[in-house]
């Protein structure tokens, strides 16, 4: 599970602010250590390579993909191919893509002050192969870290050809040197991803004219900047996100650029409940306990919600959604234990009926459907808890509890209703100790995880007609 004070998407864990001592710090001692430059691509292959055989996971955090989308990632790698994951939104293309910057050395020689990154052994730029022949062996190292060499950009409109490729730098102009110079070019951020990888974000938002100036690079490895005449032998590895074209329709990938990724890999959302509650449990930031029966609600709410036909299925539904309703029900538990002074906070079912009205603008419904969002929703959620308990309490007779309430034992929850109070409202029953344990509780327990179970049974009971509910803006009431 990522830590809490981990920002989302990272490519690693974070680097040490310092390379370790003893490195080389200069050319000609980087060169008595054997040390032979390797292009990007081949790092990688070899770094991949190495975690396979070595049984280590090339890909942390990256859940429900293991045997669909990560071998042909792998394969495109091996391969040494520039790629693209298609995919609906939300379905973790991006963190994908930063994640490969895992499998980059730690730490990579470069020229010290140099713009690019260029190696030590083979500089690229005229003014780094003047410094290289001048020094010689006296030539300055640094060592950047596998971080620093991936860079990311988001394909908007107004993205320019500067910005991907380089333009002329008017201020050098301004200090006397010549247009013919090439040390007059201001490099954009290909260029400055020489020994990295570069990222494009939503390829096909890119204006077709501006991903003209990508082909080059592509397959030539150099750029051409305005006039001049200077070739770059740059070692990128180029990786892209795009969304299905009949769904974006804002603009598509022009076929000479498509060719020249050497593969296209397609994303999906998570194929399986086990999957999908590995995902919400890794990717939320939860401020109360949820346990793991509110959180297959959850994700069987949302592989209904991806299934119906009340839903635009070219929008998709993003795992993002999934995450937010569990954030938005562990904040609902946080609000009942502020307002009752219950510890600790754990989330119950009644706290589900927070999620369709703070999440409802996350879903795009068809037009036929506009009005009944709410309905459509509630019905898909009520639909995923009683397969939930279905599941959780098959075998087991739960028909003593639903006599108990019937009988007059009526039991409240709500917002502000105590977990203690829920269950104080029922006697022993010998089925209670079967409910907790099929809900992942234990007799030992806080009240709230116990008052979280008994409320999954009475939700199954309701749902299956043997018990009534009325319910009002603070209060539920299960009773005959």
């Amino acid at each position: 599970m990522t830590p809490p004070d981990t920002p989302r998407d990272t490519p690693r864990d974070a680097p040490r602010d310092t390379p370790p001592d003893g490195l080389p710090r200069t050319a000609g001692e980087l060169r008595a250590t054997g040390h032979t430059p390797r292009s990007v691509k081949t790092e990688i292959h070899d770094n991949l390579l190495a975690a396979l055989r070595g049984g280590k996971d090339p890909w942390p955090g990256i859940v429900g993909f293991s045997h669909t989308v990560l071998p042909q990632l792998e394969r495109a790698l091996l391969a040494s191919h520039d790629v693209v994951l298609l995919g609906e939104r939300g379905q973790g293309k991006t963190r994908l893509l930063r994640t490969i910057a895992g499998l980059l050395d730690e730490w990579t020689p470069v020229i010290a002050g140099s713009e690019l990154h260029e190696h030590p052994l083979q500089p690229i730029t005229p003014g780094s192969i003047r410094r290289a022949r001048e020094l010689g062996d006296g030539l300055p190292v640094a060592w950047v870290n596998r971080r620093d060499r991936y860079s990311e950009k988001l394909a908007t409109p107004d993205t320019s050809v500067g910005d991907l490729v380089g333009d002329v730098d008017p201020v050098k102009v301004a200090e006397g040197r010549s247009l013919g110079d090439p040390e007059t070019i201001h490099f954009g951020l290909v260029p400055r991803a020489h020994r990295g990888i570069v990222a494009v974000n939503e390829l096909p938002d890119l204006a077709e004219r501006i991903q003209v100036s990508l082909l080059n690079v592509m397959e030539e490895r150099d750029i051409q900047i305005r006039g001049y005449t200077l070739r770059l032998p740059l070692d990128v590895l180029v990786v892209a996100t795009a969304n299905p074209e009949d769904y974006t329709n804002r603009g598509r990938i022009i076929t000479p650029l498509k060719d020249r990724f050497g593969a296209e890999v397609r994303t999906h959302y998570p194929l399986d409940i086990d999957a999908e509650v590995g995902l919400v449990r890794q990717e939320a930031r939860l401020v109360a306990e949820v346990g793991e029966p509110l959180l297959e609600v959850l994700a069987r709410f949302v592989r209904h919600l991806r299934e119906s036909s009340a839903v635009d299925h070219r929008s998709g539904v993003s795992a993002r959604f999934a995450v937010a309703a569990a954030e938005t029900v562990a904040a609902a538990a946080l609000r009942r234990s502020a307002l009752t002074g219950e510890t600790p906070a754990v989330a119950r079912p009644v706290d589900l009926e927070t999620v369709p009205d703070v999440l409802r603008g996350k879903i795009e419904f068809e037009p036929a459907e506009e009005g009944r969002e709410n309905e459509q929703l509630l019905h898909l959620l009520r639909l995923a808890v009683a397969e939930t308990a279905r599941t959780r309490f098959a075998g087991l007779d739960l028909e003593p509890l639903a006599e108990t309430v019937a009988n007059g034992h009526l039991v409240t929850t709500g917002a502000g209703v105590p977990a203690a109070d829920l269950l104080s409202a029922l006697p022993e029953l010998p089925v209670l100790h079967d409910v907790a344990l099929r809900a992942g509780a234990s007799p030992g327990d806080p009240p709230g995880r116990l008052a979280a179970a008994v409320e999954l049974a009475l939700e199954s009971l309701y749902l299956a007609r043997r018990l009534a509910k009325d319910s009002d803006d603070d209060t539920t009431v299960y009773g005959r």
